[in-house]
Formats: structure tokens, C-alpha cells, sequence
């Protein structure tokens, strides 16, 4: 684009610019071998993996809806995982789950790009923020052992604004926090229902980040299948 439509630009953060799924799934290696889960019977760790992913799935979905708190998706998704393999240890799943989260944030396997684009729009003069449906702790850490965390102005997380997308709140708290007016703000996201139809809810311009090629009857602003596309648009 010739001129500056936009001045703020809103990222999501996980499996746009952070490669959750890579990370997560080292993590859950991590703790599979620490506490020592092929001895309990929690067999092959690749059908771990299958089940941890369709339970975080599910409960994420329900805490998106506000039908769980942040709490209960945290160490229920390992409750249920566990559960599979018949093992019903509630404190096991809890400790599990507070040591997944520890070692998570440190991961640093981001989409190719990531840091190629974020200064390049940064020295184009445009002010970038992020807007996660995370956890505050979990999130500031993944941006600081990435080296992202210079990159941004604002971060709104879900957790502390008590409210997550696609709810227009936390995208009305996220433009008045970075003063910027609807008309000169756009989303980029990889998540149709959080970030494409929360952007579209408040009135705000959107990009979609397809990764995984998936088709979608949402309809955004731009589409575009790597972060370097972001060029042609900025």
C-alpha cells in the first residue's frame, strides 16, 4: 500500500507468531519423561499427545465460552488426558500441569519470519500490540525468551481483561489502551473464530493467517498463508 491506511497493528500470538503446537508438544515430551509416564502406563507418548490435544481443544473451547475459568482449563486438560490411561490423580494432573506451563514459556520455535516482519513494520512506523487469549504470566514469558517482547506496545491478555475473543471487550479494551482510533487498526490472526470473527464483531479490519491452508466462510479483510505476505499489504 502507497499510503499508511493503518497505524496499529493487533497480533495474536500463539500458531501465528509463536509455533505453539512445536513448542507444546516438546513441552509435553518434557514432562512425559519427568515424571516418568511410560512407567504408569501412559503408552506410546504419541498417543498422549493425540489425547492431551482433543482434551486442551475442548476445554479451550468452553473457556473461550466462559464456561470454565482459566484455572480449571489449566490442569484439567491433563486430568482428562491422564483419565484415558486410568489414572484418575487429580494431583498428579495438577502437577503436571504447573510444570508443563513452567517449562512451555521458555520454548522458542516461532514462524518463519516472525522477527523479519515485526521490525519491518516496526520501521515503517507502525505500532504493534497483541491481543492473546493467554495467560498473563505464560504469555509475557513466551514473548521475553523469544526476544518478541521489544516488538510490542501493548499486550492485552485474556486474563487480565477478564475477557476473551472473539468478546468485543477485550478488543475494546486492547484500542483504548494503544489510543487507537477503529479505523486505523487491523487484526492478524490464524484463528477464524477468536480472531477473524472478534475482529469482524467489533468493526475492525482483520487478517487471516493460514497457515494450514483450511477454508473458512468468515470473511476477512486480507488472507494470507505466511507471515512474509504481510509485505505486499503493509
Amino acid at each position: 500500500m502507497s499510503e499508511m491506511k493503518y497505524r496499529h497493528i493487533f497480533f495474536d500470538l500463539d500458531h501465528t507468531l509463536w509455533d505453539f503446537d512445536t513448542n507444546a508438544k516438546e513441552t509435553l515430551a518434557d514432562v512425559y519423561a519427568l515424571f516418568s509416564l511410560e512407567e504408569k502406563g501412559v503408552q506410546p507418548f504419541e498417543t498422549f499427545y493425540a489425547r492431551y490435544l482433543y482434551h486442551n481443544e475442548i476445554l479451550w473451547d468452553r473457556y473461550h465460552k466462559g464456561f470454565i475459568t482459566a484455572d480449571d482449563l489449566k490442569w484439567k486438560r491433563m486430568w482428562r488426558t491422564l483419565l484415558d490411561f486410568k489414572i484418575g490423580s487429580e494431583d498428579l494432573a495438577r502437577e503436571i500441569s504447573a510444570r508443563f506451563l513452567e517449562i512451555l514459556p521458555k520454548k522458542q520455535h516461532l514462524f518463519a519470519h516472525t522477527h523479519e516482519i515485526l521490525s519491518y513494520l516496526r520501521a515503517k512506523g507502525y505500532q504493534l500490540h497483541l491481543i492473546t487469549n493467554g495467560f498473563e504470566k505464560t504469555q509475557w514469558n513466551k514473548l521475553s525468551n523469544s526476544k518478541l517482547d521489544p516488538y510490542f506496545t501493548h499486550v492485552i491478555t485474556s486474563e487480565a481483561s477478564n475477557s476473551v475473543k472473539p468478546q468485543k471487550e477485550i478488543f475494546e479494551l486492547a484500542l483504548a489502551r494503544a489510543g487507537a482510533a477503529l479505523h486505523e487498526s487491523i487484526m492478524i490472526g490464524d484463528n477464524t473464530d477468536a480472531d477473524i470473527q472478534g475482529a469482524i464483531n467489533v468493526g475492525m479490519d482483520c487478517i487471516f493467517v493460514n497457515h494450514i491452508n483450511t477454508t473458512t466462510d468468515k470473511k476477512p479483510t486480507f488472507t494470507i498463508t505466511h507471515l512474509k505476505e504481510l509485505e505486499s499489504i503493509f
